[in-house]
């Protein structure tokens, strides 16, 4: 981070503060609360507060007329004392320098001396500066402040409202300043940061996690605001993708080992195949060693941007745990001459710098002198070349440099705009000027050497972008950061994120982790209790009910004429049933139709033939050939049952079998009252009323026409009609014809039956005529079957399903036109065909008046 004290203004300090890599929350309150505790020590007339031990100095300085000061984690480890506000704060640094770290300490002196040469940017005035070492630890994070704001004084005194120590602090390195909690203007009104907030990268994880279809995933984070609040971030943007966290654990460095090692062992027994590890270098640099240790392999490595491009990391040591790592990094921006000036660093330059000589013997594994007569190290001899190592100080691919050049550039620009305001004024620096330095901040806009550029949002925040990198062995076995894809905020949702998926190398081929595996279509997920939503069984739809996506979390109900086929994938038509003329029930009906109106018609024809014979004669002939004809027409009307239902064969059915059935039920009738009739008539001192034909023929008439009328009433109010019966079956849409008014369908049925019931009364009355001439108890019988038929059909109309009620009714009519045709007409085609003795007028007669006597 940069923290960049302007000028002070009593009783309280005003600051500018700028990140360049990872800052932490409490590094950046530490770093402004100690200039408050100086502003309020300088409000009486002796000081009131004093600094704990010897002042801190800087590693790196140089005098200028504006100083920026710099705090970086130069070397990787302190040892702290035991804390206590009695005693004096020291500790002593141990472990190797860091090398990543030194190398962005060059790169902010690089981008002071290219100012201090341009003549354009701050001409006349040069940048001096004072670089310290936070040693990777909050607590020298805090001395480093505190040296920048008082300098070398002990005490806090009324100087403190004077001339600032440093215009500028560029750093933290290792303390966060990516963290999304920095850009809340209201506790840190003067903050800027020249990498994009970790808001924007832990969105970009998500995304890229759902991307490639990992839905269950670990996570490691530091236990500080970097961690926290990145990973808080995180979680929120999986959920909203659909990814599920198995495990969340929290790291820092200076945990106890046991609390590092029950940490991989969780990972250990987790199912996920993908880490996450939001952690800055020291916590991946702890949490890798335990995971060496432990022998963890087989994982997928998901970085934040903090360790992503860590050569340190990338080593044919590590590469057995973590050798397909994929995360953001912030986009590639190579300063021009920064590596030659990288490379020039001697410890000549500055002979009294014990840092350079620490660094150069770091590089070359070397001493300038013999400190320990027993320690067998070849001496520098200051000939060596930086431009033939390879380590993480000559990593040119290493990206984070660039920020610290930019953060240097917007403090030059800020400055050179305050300085602009003073001499426009024609006076010295002044409040009036002071008072704008946050909006010379907010409004820098320029573009570097490499055509990049730089300016800060409302927020102090620069555009997120960031270059999706993959790790990836070479041909000679180093692992190389290879850019696969890029992540662009500035632009729309879903243009964002671009990738090749080709390019990339992975743990494992192919590679997934999910908590189960993905639902075919034609089923659906079922959440299980007590696990998140990512764990689920899989359920087939039920019928009518179809999934056709992957991972589907519900079924689809069908419209209501659809159906759901056999994989439950999509909805087709449902099946339409009707009774047709051609599967195997359709001709059966129509062959029993067709040969009862052939038997109908050829016992016609025998009447007719025989007409003259004193059979055909007693039967009344007339009234037998109207019996036959409407019989005829009660055979076929079954056939208007068979066929697709339309709006004129619904209404053709029902009232050519009404009329019909009318017809035949008063032939019937009335053939009925002749032979009792002419029965009676025939026995002595009779005075029976003799039935004259047109008598009949009115007769059956007047009964046909009433069922005519009921049928045309019907009709008219309310006729029967096509209907799609989706209700009875599921999957099939059944064709029938709604009778329309039940009213009508009944009083038609009940007219038939009344004419029926009125046959059979009459005829059982009259069924003890001579054996002879025993038509009244044929047609008694015959009356029974239609009765009989008649009433078992109601039941079974009403309970048949489908196309079954129409057979039904089928076979009713058929039944009931059958009866009639056999039990009336057969006995007598039997008598004319093969009894032609009995066929006489003396033989009938005879019996007759044999029975009356």
């Amino acid at each position: 981070m940069c923290c960049v004290p302007v000028a002070y203004k009593s009783p309280v300090s005003r600051f500018a503060q700028f990140g360049s890599s990872p800052l932490s929350r409490v590094g950046a309150m530490l770093l402004c609360a100690a200039v408050v505790l100086c502003a309020l020590g300088a409000m009486g007339e002796e000081p009131l507060c004093r600094i704990l031990g010897n002042p801190e100095t800087p590693q790196l300085s140089k005098d200028g007329d504006i100083r920026v000061g710099g705090v970086f984690s130069i070397h990787r480890t302190i040892r702290l004392p035991v804390l206590s506000f009695r005693n004096k704060l020291t500790f002593s640094v141990f472990n190797s320098i860091n090398l990543r770290e030194f190398r962005y300490a060059q790169a902010m002196i690089f981008a002071i001396e290219e100012i201090n040469n341009s003549n354009s940017l701050l001409p006349n005035v040069t940048l001096g500066y004072e670089i310290y070492d936070s040693c990777t630890s909050t607590v020298g994070a805090m001395r480093a402040a505190m040296a920048l704001v008082n300098g070398q004084d002990q005490t806090a005194h009324s100087g403190c409202a004077g001339k600032p120590v440093v215009h500028a602090i560029v750093g933290e390195s290792d303390h966060f300043a990516t963290c999304a909690c920095l850009s809340n203007k209201n506790e840190f009104p003067t903050f800027f940061r020249t990498i994009p907030s970790d808001y924007y990268q832990s969105r970009a994880l998500a995304q890229l996690v759902k991307h490639f279809g990992w839905t269950w995933v670990g996570t490691v984070r530091s236990d500080n605001d970097y961690g926290n609040n990145g990973m808080s971030v995180f979680v929120e943007a999986a959920k909203d993708e659909g990814v599920c966290i198995e495990y969340s654990e929290a790291i820092l460095r200076n945990y106890p080992k046991q609390r590092i090692t029950k940490v991989v062992e969780v990972i250990k027994r987790s199912t996920s195949k993908v880490i996450l590890a939001f952690l800055p270098l020291t916590e991946m640099d702890v949490l890798l060693e335990e995971i060496l240790l432990q022998n963890v392999t087989g994982l997928q490595w998901v970085a934040s941007e903090s360790w992503i491009t860590a050569r340190y990391f990338a080593t044919p040591r590590t590469s057995t745990v973590i050798s397909s790592v994929i995360g953001f990094t912030i986009t590639k921006s190579t300063v021009p001459g920064l590596n030659d000036f990288l490379v020039k660093v001697h410890p000549s330059k500055s002979p009294q710098n014990a840092l350079l000589k620490e660094f150069w013997e770091a590089s070359f594994a070397c001493m300038f002198s013999q400190r320990n007569e027993t320690t067998d190290v070849k001496l520098c001899s200051g000939k060596e070349k930086l431009a033939e190592l390879s380590n993480e100080y000559t990593d040119f691919s290493e990206l984070m440099s660039s920020n610290v050049y930019k953060a240097v550039y917007a403090v030059a620009h800020a400055l050179h705009e305050l300085l602009t305001c003073k001499q426009g004024k024609g006076h010295t620096l002044n409040e009036s000027c002071v008072d704008k330095v946050v909006k010379y901040l907010h409004e820098v806009n320029f573009t570097t050497h490499t055509g990049e550029r730089v300016y800060f949002d409302l927020n102090g925040d620069p555009t997120a972008r960031y270059e999706l990198v993959n790790w990836q062995k070479g041909e000679d076995g180093e692992i190389k950061f290879v850019t696969i894809g890029y992540y662009d905020a500035s632009l729309p949702a879903g243009k964002q994120f671009t990738m090749n998926d080709n390019n990339i190398f992975w743990a494992g081929d192919p590679f997934t982790s999910v908590c189960s595996e993905s639902c075919q279509p034609g089923t659906s997920q079922a959440v299980i209790r007590g696990k998140p939503i990512c764990c689920f069984s899989c359920i087939p739809c039920a019928a009518g009910e179809i999934s056709n996506v992957t991972d589907s979390t519900k079924c689809i109900k069908c419209p209501l004429e659809y159906w759901s086929n056999e994989d439950r994938t999509e909805c087709i038509l449902k099946k339409v049933e009707f009774l047709t003329f051609g599967e195997t029930m359709g001709k059966m009906l129509t062959a029993i139709s067709v040969i009862g109106a052939s038997l109908t018609a050829a016992t016609g024809l025998i009447f007719f033939h025989f007409m003259e014979t004193p059979i055909v004669k007693a039967n009344n002939s007339e009234l037998s050939f109207l019996l036959l004809f409407s019989l005829i027409l009660c055979f076929l009307c079954s056939l208007t049952f068979i066929g697709r239902p339309s709006q004129w064969s619904c209404m053709l059915r029902h009232t050519v079998f009404g009329v019909t059935f009318a017809m035949c039920m008063s032939c019937v009738l009335a053939k009925t009252i002749v032979v009792v009739n002419a029965f009676k008539a025939s026995v002595p001192g009779s005075n029976v009323l003799q039935c004259s034909a047109p008598l009949q023929r009115l007769s059956v008439l007047c009964c046909t026409l009433i069922q005519v009328v009921i049928c045309a009433l019907w009709v008219s109010l309310a006729p029967p009609v096509p209907n799609r019966n989706t209700a009875y079956s599921t999957d099939k849409v059944i064709l029938e014809c709604d009778v329309g008014s039940a009213v009508g369908f009944w009083a038609v049925l009940g007219y038939i039956g009344l004419l029926s019931l009125m046959c059979f009364v009459l005829a059982f009355l009259a069924r003890k005529l001579p054996d002879n001439f025993n038509e009244a108890k044929f047609i008694t019988f015959s009356m029974l079957i239609f009765c009989a038929v008649w009433i078992t059909f109601i039941p079974a109309y009403v309970s048949s399903p489908g196309k079954f009620t129409v057979a039904v009714e089928i076979f009713a009519i058929l039944a009931s036109s059958y009866g009639l045709l056999f039990c009336i007409f057969l006995p007598k085609c039997y008598i004319i065909l093969f009894k032609p003795e009995k066929n006489t007028r003396r033989h009938i007669m005879g019996k007759m008046h044999a029975k009356s006597h």
